[in-house]
């Protein structure tokens, strides 16, 4: 018996020390890029291919001061800020809704109206442009913020109602009818009692649109001409076009695009599995 169980022990010790291997491997390859960015960003363009060290030894912090001023970097950062807020913001309070009706409410037309939703989901993004595209020329909203914002809400409406519809599906019907009783209206009982109850649905839902629109460049390149009305991605791209050779600023302004989404994704990780799992119990 003693061998047998140090057979086994060894065995889950192999293969634990696999897995882990196999995992520190993959972390190394992902955060690697990553130091190599931020390091390049406080070296000189004289020192950035000679010196190969992640620590820079002089850091040179002029760099995201013209990064940020030279390069019109602030204006870009405010406007993905107030993109990002605007469309998770608009999403969550569109879709909530709107699960909630699929979920409690009855109306003719429900299902199939439901399954025009989740058949949405097939319909490939850039397959979409030329059509949205000329439908935004027709309402006069290209080179707007607002003809920017709707479409990313639109992109992301069917997956969010689907995720809460499934999650509002769970909610014991018994709470609903005692605030009914307290007199609470069926908006009241979405706004105090399903919104709450689905704060682990709503964040994933709100991680990956904010990580969608962060990081969105080809819609905004196709809607936006002005400077003053680009997000991030779009400002970086005409940032490299004229400092492409300028190593050290360069990866400054990519520095500040992937930062603040990197914090808020390590400070709500811990939300997705939560809420994916909360709200996939029943398809």
């Amino acid at each position: 018996m003693r061998i047998k169980i140090t057979k086994y022990a060894i065995r889950d010790l192999l293969v634990s020390l696999s897995s882990h291997t196999v995992l520190l491997a993959v972390s190394v390859t992902c955060v690697f890029p990553l130091l190599w960015m931020v390091s390049s960003s406080l070296k000189t363009q004289q020192t950035i291919f000679k010196n190969m060290n992640l620590w820079p030894g002089i850091f040179h912090w002029e760099n995201y001061v013209i990064a940020w001023t030279r390069g019109g970097f602030g204006v870009y950062f405010l406007n993905s800020v107030f993109y990002t807020v605007t469309v998770v913001g608009g999403l969550i309070i569109i879709a909530s809704l709107a699960a909630y009706a699929f979920s409690r409410l009855e109306f003719r037309g429900k299902r199939g109206l439901y399954g025009i939703f989740l058949a949405a989901m097939m319909i490939p993004i850039p397959g979409a442009f030329i059509a949205l595209y000329i439908l935004l020329v027709k309402l006069n909203l290209v080179n707007t913020r607002l003809g920017y914002i709707l479409p990313q809400i639109n992109i992301g409406l069917s997956l969010a109602i689907y995720i809460l519809k499934t999650f509002f599906d769970e909610i014991p019907t018994e709470i609903e009818d005692s605030a009914m009783v307290d007199g609470c209206s069926p908006l009241g009982i979405w706004w105090h009692i399903a919104l709450p109850l689905a704060k682990p649905a709503i964040a994933v839902i709100a991680i990956f649109n904010a990580l969608a629109v962060w990081n969105e460049y080809i819609l905004a390149m196709i809607i936006l001409q002005d400077k003053v009305k680009m997000p991030l991605q779009r400002g970086l791209m005409i940032f490299q076009g004229a400092h492409f050779t300028e190593y050290p600023l360069l990866m400054a302004g990519i520095t500040l695009t992937v930062i603040p989404i990197v914090v808020i994704y390590l400070f709500m990780q811990r939300y997705i599995i939560e809420g994916i799992t909360a709200g996939a119990v029943k398809g």
